[in-house]
């Protein structure tokens, strides 16, 4: 006789992952959105008084660049990262395993030093005295040293280092599981490489384009230490707006307002994941 399955106890079980989202997610989520509709008094603190004000304030044109620069940024890094990414994962799915997983480790190594640190460290390389411009330099390829840092480029460049890591990582996983077969196939009745590519290969590797896109995108609108260093200031994030408002502004409902547009194009972009990203083909996140 079949024993009917024990709810209470599966209930029991999964008492820790609800108290967990409730804790860590729910509450905290809650209490910003709650700030967002509050209103700011003279003394830095908060009135408890129900306004739309902060998000009216959005369409401002001082916010409204600083978001559409982030969105910009974002939409530059992950194209950048998957240029660079996709061909890379290609290349790495195509070695031997021993050989792949050495490339692997390669790829996760910069993950256990510290990003801001990482960031220092090409700061050193591409300030006016740094070794960059010393070897340009040295080399009479320049008269002077060339302004690397504090501009968009700068930035651009400093998001796509840190962020390319989130766009192989899935695309490998996707190109691992191509099966080759459908390639030698296709190249047997005719169609060209590029063919193959566009009509094979692509599709079948849509989820983790889509899933390393989105693990791109997210981070790229408010790693805003990036754009502080490198940039200068001069290509501000959504990121860079908030640290304003919750810090010098000192502007807690403002900043909670923002917040909630970023959590907003978090779950647009994962809307979008989950229309293209089929539920067998995930990527390894």
């Amino acid at each position: 006789m079949r024993r009917k399955p024990n709810k209470k106890g599966g209930l029991l079980a999964l008492m820790p992952l609800y108290l967990w989202t409730l804790l860590l997610v729910v509450f905290p989520m809650g209490y910003v959105l709650v700030m967002s509709f509050m209103t700011k008094n003279d003394q830095f603190g908060v009135d408890f008084i129900l306004t739309l004000g902060n998000y009216i304030r959005l369409s401002d044109p001082s916010n409204m660049n600083i978001l559409l620069n982030s969105l910009k940024t974002a939409v530059f890094t992950t194209l950048l990262t998957l240029l660079l990414g996709y061909p890379f994962a290609f290349a790495m799915s195509k070695r031997k395993k021993s050989q792949r997983n050495l490339i692997m480790l390669l790829v996760i190594v910069p993950f256990w030093t510290s990003a801001l640190l990482r960031t220092y460290g090409w700061m050193l390389l591409m300030r006016s005295n740094g070794l960059l411009n010393n070897v340009l330099m040295g080399l009479h390829l320049t008269e002077k040293p060339i302004q690397f840092l504090y501009n968009n480029g700068a930035v651009l460049f400093g998001m796509t280092y840190s962020l390319l890591p989130f766009m192989i990582l899935p695309l490998y996983s996707s190109l691992e599981k191509l099966d080759n077969s459908l390639l030698e196939a296709s190249r047997d009745l005719g169609a060209g490489r590029l063919r193959s590519f566009l009509t094979i290969t692509l599709p079948m590797t849509l989820p983790g384009v889509v899933s390393g896109c989105m693990l791109v995108f997210v981070p790229s609108v408010g790693l805003y230490f990036i754009s502080d260093l490198m940039g200068g200031g001069s290509g501000m994030v959504l990121g860079n707006l908030i640290s304003y408002y919750l810090t010098t502004g000192r502007d807690w409902p403002m900043g909670a307002a923002l917040s909630m547009v970023m959590v907003v194009l978090t779950f647009l972009t994962m809307g979008v994941y989950r229309r293209f990203a089929s539920n067998d083909s995930l990527g390894v996140f």
